[in-house]
């Protein structure tokens, strides 16, 4: 959506949800200075308490004090994936915009009702994953306008890999409903490629589990277990309404670590950068060679934390924000009726097409102020 400034100036933002991605985005945004960490909250305040000192953030407590600040225009949500929808209704219901990790819910029915409440109020909602904006999607974008591979026919994407039990401190959520490596890495990928191509049409798929159980493998509650409640290897095909194809694996169940992203055109294959990343390499084998020849990679690669400076500057001028609710809408279906499909063994159609965001200006440069003094982002 598109909505008329009301204020000028940075952007005041509350952080909600301290644990270990809320550093990345802490650390990021404290660099831009289109928008302002005001406050951050946490079930548990004491975590609030450390990241705001270790960030020099002024308001740390519970979210709803947070939600109470009247400079707060833009709650950035970064709890568990169960939680997004309440605490994102919450801050929409307290008159704030919203930007949240992914998944944007746990189901498309919650998504919609959260849109709906955004529009009512006259409020934006964006959302994760925003690598799509970093240099090197943003260069492959380029490549693919540029005509360096031809017309592009079809795609190939997988990341496979152990799982997260061996780093993350604290996994089990990524075990259950709302993760798995569909909703925990699907997003990236399927983000990228709806950039790239366009909504989705259909979906077909299969999926597995290949155990029942699993065992942290880090910090205070290694050894422990917990049971796993969502596939843990999917492969899925997706038809783009454009008429490109592509073929997306995601797997916890791999001793082998592997990030695969290729488009095949009719003059070539474009050899993509991780989508989990915001950097290159950027390679493209033509049609007659057997060598790859690196392109240029132009533009961000500062972390999370891209989409809501895009957002700031998009609340600022009335443009529409490029990793939207209505994106991260688009992206759930798909990753639903992926799941759907390796239930029933069926082909799944998409309910509605999409119009892909605008890509950056190769220029963009979040850490330029273009909001201060009351003027405006071009």
């Amino acid at each position: 959506m598109s909505t008329a400034p009301a204020r000028s100036g940075p952007v005041g933002v509350a952080v909600v949800g301290a644990g270990v991605i809320s550093s990345e985005y802490l650390r990021t945004l404290g660099h831009f200075p289109d928008v302002r960490v005001l406050a951050v909250a946490d079930l548990d305040e004491e975590r609030a308490a450390a990241a705001a000192r270790t960030h020099s953030i002024p308001v740390w407590g519970a979210s709803a004090a947070v939600f109470a600040l009247p400079e707060v225009e833009l709650v950035v949500n970064l709890t568990v994936p169960a939680a997004h929808v309440q605490v994102a209704t919450a801050a929409l219901r307290a008159g704030k915009h919203v930007y949240g990790e992914k998944p944007l819910a746990l189901a498309p029915a919650e998504a919609e009702l959260l849109l709906a409440e955004a529009s009512r109020r006259g409020l934006r909602v964006g959302n994760a994953p925003d690598t799509f904006l970093g240099a090197g999607l943003q260069s492959a974008l380029r490549a693919v306008a540029a005509g360096h591979i031809g017309t592009p026919v079809a795609a190939t994407t997988a990341t496979q890999g152990p799982g997260p039990e061996g780093w993350h401190p604290d996994p089990a959520f990524f075990y259950q409903p709302g993760a798995g490596p569909l909703f925990d890495l699907g997003p990236y990928y399927l983000t990228s490629l709806v950039a790239l191509f366009g909504g989705v049409e259909r979906v077909a798929a299969t999926a597995a589990r290949a155990r029942e159980r699993r065992t942290v493998g880090s910090g205070p509650k290694a050894g422990r277990t917990f049971p796993v409640d969502v596939p843990t290897h999917v492969s899925s095909l997706l038809d783009f309404t454009s008429g490109v194809r592509a073929d997306a694996t995601f797997s916890f169940d791999s001793a082998l670590r592997r990030i695969r992203f290729e488009i095949t055109g009719t003059e070539g294959t474009l050899a993509v950068p991780d989508p989990n990343t915001f950097g290159g390499p950027l390679k493209v084998l033509p049609h007659g060679t057997d060598a790859w020849r690196e392109l240029p990679v132009r533009g961000r690669t500062d972390g999370r934390g891209l989409g809501v400076v895009d957002m700031a500057r998009a609340l600022r001028t009335g443009a529409a924000h490029r990793a939207s609710g209505a994106l991260a809408l688009h992206v759930l279906q798909t990753m639903t009726a992926i799941t759907h499909s390796a239930e029933h063994a069926e082909f799944r159609p998409l309910p509605a097409p999409i119009v892909p965001p605008e890509p950056l200006p190769e220029d963009w440069d979040p850490r330029t102020a273009t909001l201060g003094n009351g003027s405006s982002a071009t």
